[in-house]
């Protein structure tokens, strides 16, 4: 099911996110590869190589826009929580289950609610303005790749950078000026970007082999289950395909935990 939040924040960092690629292609192109690689085959490798990144770039980041992250489907019919919002005691819960005062429905293990989705996502790490959705069970692996290509393209950008200047030292004039301007706007952007992305990336892969969501650190909320091995782990996020496979933004088989609805009353 295909979601799109109308947050505002999301929608801008929508927009600083394409900006920055495509000013980060303009100047590889027509500052970098153009003025000294137009005459070689290294240009075109490296123009072919750059676009690519920023194509599997761009797959996974929409994926991980318009995925759903999880979303817990709201009951199709309607639950009298009355006494609940009245104060009174809360439903016998069993394996994990909770209830969703907000949602007004019952909600499986490790789902929280986004104030800003307004509803409760499945294994929910968090609401990320940059993919303008949450992070949650069914795109987590999505927006774990969109950090690696942006990693990626950030350092082949300031690469790319360095090799045209010591292959062409000697621009001169305006030309030297616009290049170097360009240049170090360039270094500058793909130095934030892949600091941030660096900083994220870690902090969710070790949410993964830790099996423990950021929601869940934030709550000190962390589940209490069977050990799994850090493979097994990992598929529940990249999907039961080979590891090989685990950085293409494809349709992926995850390992899905199915809940009964385990509650008495």
């Amino acid at each position: 099911m295909a979601v799109f939040r109308s947050d505002p924040c999301g929608i801008v960092c929508l927009i600083i996110t394409y900006a920055a690629v495509l000013y980060a292609d303009y100047v590889v192109v027509r500052h970098l590869v153009i003025p000294t690689m137009s005459d070689t085959l290294w240009g075109v490798v490296n123009v072919v190589a750059f676009n690519v990144i920023i194509f599997l770039l761009t797959m996974s980041h929409m994926r991980a826009v318009v995925s759903d992250p999880g979303i817990v489907p709201l009951p199709t019919t309607g639950l009298d929580f009355s006494d609940l919002h009245a104060g009174k005691t809360m439903p016998n819960m069993r394996d994990g289950w909770t209830v969703c005062m907000k949602c007004e429905t019952y909600r499986p293990p490790r789902a929280h609610h986004c104030r800003i989705c307004r509803r409760c996502i499945r294994r929910m790490d968090h609401h990320c303005p940059w993919i303008n959705n949450c992070v949650g069970e069914f795109n987590q692996k999505y927006f774990i790749q969109f950090l690696f290509y942006v990693g990626i393209l950030s350092a082949y950008a300031t690469t790319m950078v360095v090799v045209s200047w010591m292959m062409d030292p000697g621009v001169k004039g305006n030309g030297k000026h616009v290049k170097l301007i360009h240049s170090v706007l360039l270094v500058v952007e793909s130095l934030l970007f892949g600091m941030f992305v660096i900083a994220i990336g870690c902090d969710q892969m070790g949410a993964i082999l830790s099996d423990e969501t950021a929601v869940e650190q934030v709550k000190k909320a962390g589940p209490r289950r069977q050990k799994k091995s850090s493979y097994a782990l990992m598929q529940e996020v990249f999907g039961r395909g080979h590891p090989c496979w685990w950085l293409i933004p494809l349709q992926f088989n995850p390992v899905v935990q199915v809940y009964e609805t385990q509650y008495t009353v």
